[in-house]
């Protein structure tokens, strides 16, 4: 199982930290993503890790993807945040271990969803 938590409401170039902590496995050799879906729109590929960290154009720069394998946590670190970041967060283990994607359909477990909130 992924919890997802941290999201909240916040003002433009602020920043949040969402955590994914995982429960009744090791998701060490697993790629963690974070995707986002704001209203009326399809879900968004955010970032991934596994060995590598990889993110889209849209935060690269600006959001920053950490894990803590003791804590088995991921992290998504938000800085700058603008008004169009506004979404549900959610992280998704890969359904295969050593391998990572971009496809949302390539990840089994998800978390609920934490909601952020970017007002200008």
């Amino acid at each position: 199982q992924l919890q997802a938590s941290g999201g909240g409401l916040v003002q433009a170039g602020a920043s949040l930290r969402l955590s994914c902590a995982a429960s009744g496995r090791t998701f060490s050799s697993i790629a963690i993503a974070w995707f986002r879906q704001a209203p009326g729109k399809e879900r968004e590929f955010v970032g991934v890790i596994r060995t590598g960290i990889y993110y889209s154009d849209s935060v690269k720069g600006r959001f920053t993807i950490s894990r803590d394998n003791a804590k088995n946590t991921v992290y998504l670190q938000m800085n700058s945040l603008k008004p169009e970041d506004t979404a549900v967060y959610y992280c998704a283990a890969h359904r295969f271990p050593y391998t990572i994607s971009r496809d949302d359909s390539d990840y089994a477990y998800w978390g609920q969803g934490t909601q952020v909130t970017v007002s200008s």
